[in-house]
C-alpha cells in the first residue's frame, strides 16, 4: 500500500490544498486547520449552515494564505500566514472553548459580504490549547481547530466501493480527508490500529461519523441526498455513519506522496 494523498485545509470547511509532502505535528499536518470563520458568538460556521464555503479555495504562496472564490473573480485576499491583530478571544468548536487569535479585519469583513452574515476570521495562537477527546487518546494530545482529531484517512478502495453503488459518483474531497492511501481492500482502514508512512507513525483511535457535509458538492455547493443515504444502508453503527478513521500521529516528521504505508497493528 501507498500513500495516494496528502490534502490540508488551512481554513475549517474551506477548500482544501493537495501537497506532494508535508509535515506531521501533533495538531495535524502544516497549517492544516489553523484558521477558521466564527460568527458574533464565536461559534465555528462550516459547510453544514453554509454550503457556499465550499467556493471558497486556499492557497499557500511565499509565506501568505490565498483566500479566492470558484465563481467571483473579484475576491482575492491575501494574508501572512503569521498575521495577527495581537488580540484574542474566545471560540468554540462543538464542545469545545478555546483562545484564537483574530486575524484580519479587512478580511472578516469580505468574506461577511460573501456569506451575507458578520463572520470573523480566527487562527490558531500560541496561547490556543484545545485537547483530542481523552475517551479515545490514552495521553494529552493537541488537536486543532478540526471536528475532533488531528488527521483523518480513508482508503481510495472504500471510495471506489461506495461509487459502486452509487448512480453518480462523488469525489473523494466531500469527505475532506487528509491522507488517502492505495493498494488496500475496501474499508481495510476499519481494522487497522497502528500504521506506519514514511518516518511517521499514527494511531488510528475512532471511525468517523459522517455527517451533511458529505451531501454538498464542493465545486457548485448544490446540496444532495447522496452519498449519506446509501453509506446509512451499510455503514450504520447506531444512529451514526461512518466512512474512514481519525488518527493521531505518535511519530512525527515527514510524509509524502508515494511513501510506503506499512500496518503495524
Amino acid at each position: 500500500m501507498h500513500l495516494q494523498d496528502i490534502t490540508i485545509y488551512p481554513i475549517k470547511s474551506f477548500a482544501g490544498i493537495d501537497l506532494t509532502e508535508s509535515e506531521v505535528s501533533e495538531r495535524g499536518l502544516l497549517y492544516d486547520r489553523n484558521w477558521m470563520l466564527v460568527d458574533k458568538q464565536g461559534k465555528f460556521i462550516s459547510q453544514r449552515e453554509f454550503p457556499k464555503l465550499s467556493l471558497l479555495t486556499t492557497g499557500i504562496e511565499n509565506g501568505k494564505l490565498i483566500i479566492s472564490h470558484r465563481l467571483q473573480n473579484n475576491i482575492d485576499i491575501r494574508l501572512r500566514l503569521n498575521e495577527s491583530l495581537n488580540s484574542t478571544d474566545k471560540v468554540e468548536v462543538w464542545d469545545d472553548t478555546m483562545l484564537a487569535e483574530k486575524v484580519n479585519e479587512e478580511a472578516s469583513r469580505q468574506l461577511s459580504q460573501i456569506l451575507k452574515q458578520d463572520v470573523s476570521l480566527m487562527k490558531i495562537g500560541e496561547n490556543t490549547s484545545r485537547l483530542a477527546d481523552p475517551r479515545f487518546v490514552d495521553s494529552e494530545i493537541q488537536v486543532s481547530f478540526a471536528d475532533g482529531f488531528p488527521y483523518l484517512i480513508i482508503s481510495q478502495a472504500s471510495l471506489d466501493d461506495l461509487n459502486s453503488r452509487l448512480e453518480s459518483p462523488v469525489e473523494m474531497n466531500r469527505f475532506r480527508p487528509n491522507i488517502v492511501v492505495s493498494g488496500s481492500k475496501p474499508f481495510e482502514e476499519d481494522r487497522w490500529k497502528e500504521i506506519q508512512i514514511g518516518e511517521c507513525v499514527f494511531q488510528i483511535v475512532k471511525p468517523c461519523a459522517r455527517c451533511e457535509i458529505t451531501t454538498i458538492n464542493q465545486q457548485t455547493a448544490e446540496r444532495g441526498k447522496e452519498p449519506l443515504r446509501t453509506l446509512s444502508k451499510y455503514r450504520r453503527d447506531g444512529n451514526k455513519v461512518l466512512f474512514g478513521q481519525n488518527m493521531v500521529a505518535l511519530k512525527k516528521g515527514k510524509i509524502r506522496v508515494g511513501d510506503e504505508v506499512k500496518i503495524l497493528k
